[in-house]
């Protein structure tokens, strides 16, 4: 199922003896843009702290009532190394967390041939103390999209299938020259992020870019089999 990011910001996670916190962004890798962790406000049981969720931890979510079901105990959560959020995430805090909740280390899963493909030629750029890879939703958003031929606009939500917890596509608004027009840009095209200039370059031309559809988050874009859909933000469309 595709659904924005957007559409999860009052979604809440739950622990098997009561309720984590409140979905607040999410960390993605930005070479194989899977989702790796969703950050959780705990709110007022663990007070000014947010928990890194690993998605291995995910169970069936419960989209009605917008909740992401966990396997994990409020206890441990609680006990959990206290990870700051607001700073790039280390290799060996990920250690630490995966040791603590029994995740298994996801860089050394079996990896899909989408994934292999999209890693860079040479093992052993992966193997430095840090990962210089997991990347924030909230500090890639408002990063300008740039074309090979000149800039295309602002990078304001992205696009998530949830069956495999991966990012498909970018929501970009082109406001700036083309009247708030939103489009979708597959991720599968961006060739370079520039951290320092807070810009994404894609493999895309502007004129590809001005022929895109516009992004509507109302489309019936999740077929449900029974003559159903849902669009972006899980609404029902009958």
């Amino acid at each position: 199922m595709k659904r924005s990011l957007k559409s999860f910001s009052l979604f809440s996670l739950g622990a098997t003896d009561g309720e984590i916190g409140k979905v607040k962004e999410l960390y993605l890798d930005d070479e194989s843009w899977q989702i790796r962790y969703w950050v959780v406000d705990t709110g007022d049981w663990l007070p000014k702290r947010k928990v890194l969720i690993s998605v291995q931890s995910l169970l069936v979510p419960d989209w009605e009532n917008g909740v992401f079901e966990t396997s994990l105990s409020l206890d441990q959560i609680k006990n959990s190394p206290d990870i700051d959020t607001d700073k790039p995430v280390s290799r060996q805090q990920e250690v630490e967390l995966n040791e603590h909740f029994s995740w298994q280390n996801y860089w050394f899963l079996p990896l899909t041939d989408a994934v292999r493909a999209a890693l860079p030629s040479d093992a052993e750029s992966n193997g430095e103390p840090g990962n210089p890879h997991l990347r924030s939703s909230d500090a890639l958003t408002g990063y300008q999209i740039q074309a090979s031929d000149g800039p295309i606009g602002q990078l304001v939500d992205f696009i998530i299938e949830t069956d495999g917890w991966s990012i498909t596509d970018f929501v970009v608004d082109m406001g700036t020259w083309l009247s708030s027009k939103k489009v979708l840009l597959p991720v599968r095209t961006v060739i370079e992020i520039n951290w320092s200039s807070k810009d994404v370059s894609l493999a895309l031309q502007v004129q590809e870019v001005k022929q895109a559809h516009p992004y509507d988050p109302g489309s019936a874009i999740n077929n449900l089999g029974d003559g159903n859909f849902l669009d972006f933000y899980g609404r029902l469309i009958s």
